[in-house]
């Protein structure tokens, strides 16, 4: 999650997002991903098992913070025990629990989510996350952006920044203690 007001900036992952359910459909139907979360759509969550990936002590850190997907294994173990259809539907509110759950580390609420990354082409959790955040979501190409290049862009982006020598990193975003320029250019 990137949260944007004025001049305030705060950054963190707010869980696995799409990782999970993508690398639960590969393993079971071996696909690449539950297409337009159909799959998801056609199963019910198991919401205690929801509630317990949601006591992760993750999710109680403040911002910022960041995590690797691998930090979820049990989580992806823990699914193993539920048809397709269910497991992809509970890792699904899984990742619609984790975005409520950032809510905690703001200011306030966004007026806009704007999502970036595989889960927005997943039209079942586009839809849960609407209905749980409250507030519009949708894909980053409602405001233009190319959603399949934007990591891309990003890291063009902090390239130019660290070759002008301005800060890359900031203290709401990775917790350095000021803002930090980063990055070593290597001339051939």
């Amino acid at each position: 999650m990137t949260w944007l007001d004025d001049d305030t900036v705060i950054a963190f992952d707010t869980g696995p997002a799409n990782a999970l359910i993508d690398d639960f459909i590969r393993l079971r139907r071996g696909l690449p991903c539950d297409e337009g979360g159909k799959i998801a759509a056609s199963g019910t969550p198991d919401k205690e098992l929801v509630a317990a990936f949601m006591q992760h002590p993750y999710f109680a850190k403040p911002a910022p913070k960041s995590l690797d997907r691998n930090e979820f294994h049990a989580v992806a173990a823990a699914v193993g025990k539920l048809s397709d259809a269910d497991g992809a539907a509970t890792l699904a509110e899984f990742t619609v629990a984790a975005a409520v759950a950032a809510l905690r580390h703001v200011p306030r609420p966004p007026f806009r989510w704007l999502v970036a990354g595989g889960g927005r082409h997943n039209a079942h959790l586009m839809r849960r996350l609407n209905e749980e955040l409250k507030t519009p979501v949708t894909p980053v190409e409602a405001v233009g952006w190319n959603g399949d290049f934007l990591e891309a862009q990003c890291f063009g982006y902090l390239a130019v920044r660290s070759l002008h020598g301005l800060p890359i990193s900031l203290p709401s975003t990775t917790g350095v203690s000021a803002p930090l320029t980063g990055g070593e250019v290597c001339r051939p």
